[in-house]
């Protein structure tokens, strides 16, 4: 999900959103974990444009979001990175999705609506309903018929409270709440096979920010709890492959999930969440792994990384 905490003021009716923008001294590295050989490298490196949350299309590309626009570059870094033109299309965050098909990209914009957009360019259309919610897309099924997001009702600066789970068809129709528990959820994208959906939530903890993963029916039962520790963990990522899955792991004591701080991408076995292995400690957190990074055979894992001249901010 994006920032919510740098909301600006009302203008027209809707609230806007600044970018995020990098620090002075800082980059934007965006980089792949290669699964079979353990090795990382920058496909892409900014000092200008700050870049979130890859995306992997069929062909070899990278589908980033920067300065309110989506973005495409090949996973080689052959080439810098081309924004997407899409008309109609409003300021978008760092949550955006590739349908299945390949062709089609879900991305959530700073009007709290989500909006389709091919591609290659095109005309956008909102997806979702006036309703007096904010939408913020996280996951679409594998048949590409719904997309999973997380709600939020604003109530006064506490808007995080009221974070719950929803699929919703992919024409806008069909809305159903996956989780109603009144710990904040985030981060939900189904499983490859369909079965679940992944998120993780505070309504294990009753430490504030203590986000742990869990998986839930797409019908909303059979929640269960998957992470059991002191860290703090969000966006967990099945691979295609279906056996594993990787996911960023904050300090402990942190709340939301904050930009620039020391951070660490985390593989574990889909059958063995409590076992998690270390693949990169870095500085980042917000924009490093937003949406599902990994490459469609599951060969390989995209995310951002933001170094600077300073040292990564730590927590009190």
């Amino acid at each position: 999900m994006s920032d919510r905490q740098e909301s600006g003021q009302q203008e027209s009716g809707q609230q806007k959103v600044p970018q995020r923008r990098l620090r002075p001294g800082q980059r934007a590295r965006i980089r792949v974990w290669d699964r079979h050989t353990g090795a990382v490298r920058t496909v892409s490196e900014s000092r200008d444009r700050l870049y979130e949350a890859p995306n992997w299309t069929h062909d070899g590309r990278l589908l980033v979001n920067g300065d309110g626009k989506l973005w495409l570059l090949p996973v080689d870094g052959s080439e810098p990175p081309r924004e997407i033109p899409a008309e109609g299309l409003p300021d978008v965050n760092n949550d955006h999705v590739l349908a299945p098909d390949g062709v089609t990209v879900f991305a959530s914009a700073n009007d709290w609506h989500i909006w389709q957009v091919p591609l290659t360019g095109g005309t956008a259309r909102r997806v979702t309903a006036d309703d007096g919610g904010m939408h913020f897309l996280h996951g679409v099924s594998p048949d590409g018929q719904r997309l999973g997001y997380v709600r939020l009702t604003p109530e006064g600066d506490n808007w995080w409270a009221s974070a719950t789970i929803h699929t919703v068809g992919v024409d806008g129709r069909g809305d159903v709440a996956v989780t109603t528990d009144p710990g904040p959820a985030d981060g939900c994208e189904w499983t490859p096979d369909g079965e679940w959906i992944v998120f993780n939530t505070e309504q294990f903890s009753t430490t504030p920010g203590h986000a742990q993963l869990a998986r839930v029916r797409p019908d909303g039962t059979e929640l269960a709890q998957l992470t059991f520790d002191e860290r703090v963990n969000w966006f967990p990522h099945v691979a295609p492959t279906g056996d594993v899955a990787v996911y960023l792991s904050y300090p402990p004591g942190t709340t939301g999930h904050p930009a620039d701080l020391p951070v660490e991408l985390r593989l574990v076995s889909v059958g063995a969440w409590q076992e998690p292995t270390t693949l990169v400690a870095l500085d980042g957190g917000q924009g490093t792994i937003n949406v599902p990074s990994w490459a469609p055979d599951g060969s390989a894992f995209a995310y951002v990384d933001y170094p600077s001249d300073q040292p990564a901010r730590r927590l009190p």
